[in-house]
């Protein structure tokens, strides 16, 4: 069983951040499904200092069912202490810190993946979230590094190891990567191999045989699945299944499984945002749902329509009538 610090986390298979995607509800559908843990999307820690009424929203962990940890993201040791601070009075399982964020309106402000250029930076906020985090474990997620010229993930891992970091979750891609091409799993192998706290492996896995490959070639800890859940939050129990033996392989869900688990997720997201904001929000996640089904592109179409809940129902009854006239099974 792994730890990370004081918290024992039973599973292999961790809900990865992504930005408008772990909010609470999507969460609690994983948890239930066995992921070992959850991060949430990730939270300005300069917008906390300006008690953000948005920022407070994405940090709502009322309604989780399993360990959640807290992401903020920042480039000023200072500033990201007082975010762990406050967070902590959430009492979340522990605090994330974002080292791997690609995007330009994060790296651009020095945040996110951009710290990767500067290792003792990460150190600094490493230290600071660990002194402020209440003897919480604080994790560092972080990517290979900022381009192909520039592979440091051994390096910023090594450092926040020293500076009080549980665990680091390395995303095998580069910064200039974004979210295209392989990951090279060569880095976390390599990481796993400098540290002695745990590794989280993330890139690339997407199903049971993936996570099981990752796991062998890297020796990491556990796995990370961030987009593979997307639509299919039953991956987390089909991983755990497949590494408790081999042999045993769970069946994929049935229709009335999806679409009850996608109507119960949407229901979750109207009951924790509000039906106008929520409905605006699930239409990606619908649309991710239906992927596959039988006349999927043009009810994705419809998804992204959608504005109330009976408007989810009256397109999942006829995503269920087209599918069984075409033969599939309930």
């Amino acid at each position: 069983m792994v730890k990370l610090g004081g918290l024992e986390i039973k599973g292999q298979a961790v809900l990865a951040p992504m930005a408008g995607v772990t909010d609470g509800a999507f969460r609690r559908i994983c948890q239930d499904l066995g992921a070992a843990y959850t991060v949430s999307e990730m939270l300005s820690a300069r917008a906390m200092d300006f008690d953000d009424r948005k920022t407070g929203l994405l940090a709502d962990i009322s309604h989780d069912s399993g360990p959640v940890f807290l992401q903020i993201f920042g480039d000023d040791p200072a500033c990201m202490g007082r975010a762990a601070e406050r967070l902590c009075r959430l009492e979340p399982a522990g605090i994330d810190i974002n080292m791997g964020c690609p995007m330009p309106k994060i790296t651009g402000g020095g945040a996110g993946s951009a710290l990767l250029k500067d290792p003792r930076r990460c150190a600094e906020v490493t230290a600071a979230v660990k002194a402020a985090a209440g003897g919480l474990p604080v994790t560092v997620k972080l990517r290979s590094g900022w381009d192909r010229g520039h592979i440091n993930a051994v390096e910023v891992a090594k450092r926040c190891q020293e500076a009080g970091a549980a665990a680091v979750c390395v995303h095998a891609r580069t910064r200039d990567q974004l979210y295209a091409g392989q990951a090279d799993w060569q880095v976390i192998r390599q990481v796993k191999q400098a540290v002695s706290i745990p590794v989280i492996g993330n890139g690339d896995v997407t199903d049971p045989l993936s996570a099981g490959a990752m796991l062998a070639q890297t020796g990491c800890d556990l796995v990370a699945v961030g987009r593979g859940a997307l639509g299919n939050p039953w991956v987390f129990r089909d991983i755990n299944a497949h590494l408790r033996d081999e042999s045993l392989w769970m069946p994929p869900p049935t229709l009335t499984q999806r679409l009850v688990t996608m109507r119960r997720h949407i229901g979750l997201m109207c009951e924790y945002k509000g039906e106008g904001r929520a409905m605006r929000e699930a239409r990606k996640h619908v649309g991710w749902y239906l992927k596959g089904m039988r006349g999927a592109a043009a009810f994705r179409r419809r998804a992204g329509e959608l504005c109330t809940l009976r408007d989810l129902d009256q397109l999942a009854e006829e995503v269920y009538r087209v599918s069984l006239e075409g033969g599939d099974q309930a």
